[in-house]
């Protein structure tokens, strides 16, 4: 007859070529078939069986059995509800009483979670199994059913439906497959041999040895370095910030590269990398360094790709995927000294890239256009806003660190422009500017002026011990002993422990005795 073995790969061969559903698990005997289609939470976990159902108990004792599998697997994958369309093809329906059986979803008793519609497919029963898989999947099911089958007909049938099955899942996994991680690999060895260079040359944590190589520093990007948008993606500031961003890049770049292949990966990766450190540059003045910018960018070309092809994306990587950025963009913004502007700016470069070039062996002429049209339009547009008049006002803390790492160099001539300028165009200048200042026109000579600043800073901040020692050094100086006496005892009384300040004041004693 080979009637149900007929009905049994109809079925099968419906919901893998029609409905596009994968197999989970093909028994040896080829009698039992499971089925999934993630994508959907909607769409049932299907079991075909194909088994001659002698009585209703035995039906019921498969139900609970198939009711507790499904339970695993929706344990497994972390769904609140589940539902499964068990599916039984027999050559003829229990002998007794079955009907109530099926005629409501049996729940697995533990939670109420797993639900479980039973469908039976027999002799003079096809028209009320075809309805209720029909109401189901919310879809017309249906096919002609023959008295009897050729073995030929059911070999060709299971052929091409296994066929299918291999297929799909081939297709799908070449996706994943477009190029080996070389250039994830290279990033990861030369951030790390960077990092230890930044240690033997300084260390990775001094910010003058940041800036001297490469750091992303507004002041001097406005200066004319504009390789410091492309420099601060090598760079890391410290072990653990190394450590995180080398485990990142491991994950999230060798995905991105299998998936948009070596030259796609790499454009994506730098792209991204400068996109995040010229979002910094116009939103913080904050020195920064590190790969984190590019590393977004490769949840950015992720997120791209599940755009395009959501059913694969939400199948294989989405929720994991969500998940990670959901945590990382939390951390990103809740904890202290992350350059969150960076890191946002690194997950919209790496989405654009990824529409830009698009997916191996696949083109969209003018939806790539569009993204890279919107991607120049984008980089010109914040570069014209970053180097703008209002936007590179320097803020206090990057004018004195550029101002230190000048007079480290004994560059006091630049030092003393940036911190006048400074004090020019900020409103308030703190202690700390007019400190500095004064450091530097004592370095030139201008020791009125530099009297005039110290006394400034000892106003805004009284008890600014340094300030005291120098204006009595000034006042040595110009002859006057008695000032200078006053100012070094201040030092003093601020901080007994230095033995400079107790040295000077007992010069200007012995000179006043």
């Amino acid at each position: 007859m080979n009637r149900e073995e007929f009905i049994f790969w109809r079925l099968a061969h419906f919901f893998i070529t029609e409905q596009g559903y994968r197999i989970i698990q093909l028994f040896d005997n080829q009698k039992e078939l499971w089925l999934e289609k993630l994508e959907n939470k909607k769409a049932p976990i299907v079991r075909l069986f194909n088994q001659d159902l002698n009585w209703s108990n035995s039906m019921q004792r498969d139900i609970e059995f198939t009711a507790a599998n499904g339970e695993n697997i929706r344990k497994q994958l972390r769904r609140g509800d589940l539902n499964m369309a068990n599916i039984y093809v027999s050559s003829y329906p229990p002998v007794d009483e079955y009907e109530y059986r099926l005629e409501k979803p049996y729940f697995y008793p533990e939670g109420n979670k797993t639900a479980i519609v039973s469908i039976l497919f027999a002799n003079e029963n096809y028209e009320t199994g075809f309805q209720t898989l029909s109401h189901l999947l919310e879809k017309q099911v249906f096919f002609d059913i023959n008295e009897s089958y050729s073995e030929e007909t059911i070999q060709a049938l299971k052929k091409s439906t296994l066929e299918s099955a291999l297929n799909q899942a081939e297709a799908e996994k070449a996706v994943f497959e477009n190029g080996r991680p070389l250039f994830t690999y290279l990033f990861m060895i030369v951030q790390i041999l960077v990092f230890f260079w930044l240690e033997m040359h300084g260390g990775s944590t001094n910010n003058s040895t940041l800036i001297k190589y490469g750091a992303k520093f507004n002041p001097l990007i406005y200066e004319g370095q504009w390789w410091r948008f492309i420099t601060p993606i090598f760079l890391h500031i410290g072990f653990l910030h190394l450590a995180m961003n080398t485990l990142a890049l491991y994950y999230l770049g060798v995905a991105v590269e299998r998936l948009y292949g070596n030259l796609r990966f790499l454009f994506i990766y730098l792209f991204a990398g400068i996109a995040g450190v010229i979002a910094s540059f116009i939103f913080s003045s904050n020195l920064s360094a590190g790969a984190s910018g590019a590393i977004y960018g490769c949840f950015g070309a992720l997120l791209y790709f599940g755009m395009i092809q959501p059913k694969l994306f939400f199948r294989t990587i989405g929720f994991n995927l969500i998940v990670v950025l959901g945590i990382n963009l939390v951390f990103s913004f809740t904890a202290s000294g992350i350059d969150s502007a960076g890191h946002l700016g690194g997950l919209a470069g790496g989405f654009l890239a990824a529409g830009v070039v698009y997916l191996p062996k696949q083109k969209k002429v003018f939806l790539q256009a569009v993204f890279f049209l919107l991607a120049a339009a984008i980089i010109w547009g914040s570069l014209s806003y970053g180097y703008s008049t209002g936007a590179r006002t320097r803020d206090e803390s990057s004018s004195l660190a550029l101002a230190q790492e000048y007079i480290k160099q004994d560059k006091n001539d630049q030092a003393y422009q940036v911190l006048r300028e400074t004090e020019k165009k900020l409103k308030s200048p703190s202690a700390n500017v007019y400190f500095l200042l004064s450091y530097t026109e004592i370095k030139k000579g201008m020791l009125s002026k530099a009297k005039i600043h110290l006394q400034k800073a000892t106003q805004l901040y009284p008890d600014f011990e340094e300030a005291y020692y120098n204006l009595a050094l000034i006042n040595i100086e110009e002859g006057d002993f008695k000032e200078a006496k006053v100012n070094a005892e201040k030092a003093v009384k601020l901080n007994p422990d230095r033995k400079d300040y107790s040295d000077l004041v007992r010069k200007i004693n012995q000179h006043l005795q």
